[in-house]
């Protein structure tokens, strides 16, 4: 196969995913892309690791192992937006100085000016 562009890949994004999301992504593709994908990162980055984990997804489909389901073009899912803290100083417990050494039941106290 010829070297693909960028713009071909299976996975857009591809060169700028992380290896651990990589790994999930391309549960979902076939060994044709996979291939591709190979030829592409081995004329570019050429990185070791993508290499190995590229090889092992092409033998595991080669040997019968399903293809996940889902689009590996897709983005990972947004986390929703928070509203906000509920912590305030309202809500939060007055300040202590820690306890002495031995008796953590007495409640320490300030040191003073020293």
């Amino acid at each position: 196969m010829a070297d693909a562009p960028r713009q071909t890949l299976p996975l857009p994004d591809y060169d700028e995913l992380p290896l651990g999301t990589l790994e999930h992504r391309i549960r979902a593709l076939d060994t044709d892309a996979l291939e591709q994908l190979m030829t592409y990162e081995r004329a570019h980055a050429h990185r070791t690791a993508v290499i190995q984990l590229l090889d092992n997804r092409i033998q595991q489909v080669a040997a019968g192992s399903a293809l996940s389901g889902g689009d590996p073009a897709a983005g990972p899912e947004r986390a929703h937006a928070r509203a906000g803290s509920k912590v305030s100083p309202a809500t939060s417990p007055e300040p202590r100085s820690a306890p002495p050494h031995g008796n953590p039941d007495q409640p320490g106290r300030p040191k003073g000016n020293r």
